[in-house]
């Protein structure tokens, strides 16, 4: 999983409440089990036509200014509905590494962790005030650090956000639950060979 420290990066405004799993990435594209791949399906039946196909021309992520956007403002109960994991995996894959909102679905938060996505939880009225920046399209850089745990916005004003300290430890450094055995993997051979020496015949 890949480290997450300071994001600078275009955000894209996405006013909507209670966004859910399946709008996220429909269930027709959850065949895969593989992580990559699903960004170009990311909220398919709101960035193309149903009909034609086509790219919906006036859907946030199809306007030019944020077709690089690497985070989303957006509104509140982000990633209600189905727990899959496909659903972070598909924002990835697309290049979202941040999403910012008044609150989310657990399972869905929760999922972000393990997925090298840091899902910021803010007040309505700062949510209102990114929201209005991202508004400004290729201008709408937003910087976040994880270290100091703050969004600074364009005008160079800051925002402080809240994160469980384990939780940003692990994305500090890049640890998802495979990440974090792995850590131990001296413990835990020591272990395996002691329980060989002592217990052979299991």
């Amino acid at each position: 999983m890949d480290k997450f420290t300071v994001l600078t990066g275009v955000a894209a405004p996405l006013p909507l409440r209670n966004i859910d799993t399946d709008m996220i990435i429909p269930k027709q594209f959850l065949k895969t089990i593989k992580r990559t791949g699903l960004g170009k399906s990311l909220f398919y039946e709101m960035r193309f036509d149903p009909d034609t196909g086509k790219e919906v021309a006036d859907f946030v992520l199809n306007k030019p200014q944020y077709r690089t956007a690497t985070i989303l403002v957006t509104g509140e109960n982000f990633g209600c509905g189905s727990s899959r994991e496909h659903a972070p995996w598909a924002l990835l894959d697309f290049g979202i590494r941040c999403v910012i909102a008044p609150d989310f679905a657990d399972i869905f938060y929760n999922n972000c962790f393990q997925n090298g996505i840091l899902p910021i939880k803010l007040p309505q009225g700062d949510v209102d005030k990114l929201m209005d920046d991202a508004g400004r399209g290729a201008n709408a850089t937003l910087t976040i650090d994880l270290e100091k745990q703050e969004i600074r916005d364009p005008d160079g004003g800051t925002i402080k956000f809240e994160i469980d300290p384990f939780r940003k430890h692990c994305l500090l450094n890049g640890l998802d639950n495979i990440g974090l055995t792995l850590e131990k993997v001296s413990v835990i051979t020591e272990y395996e060979n002691a329980t060989s020496a002592t217990r052979p015949w299991l």
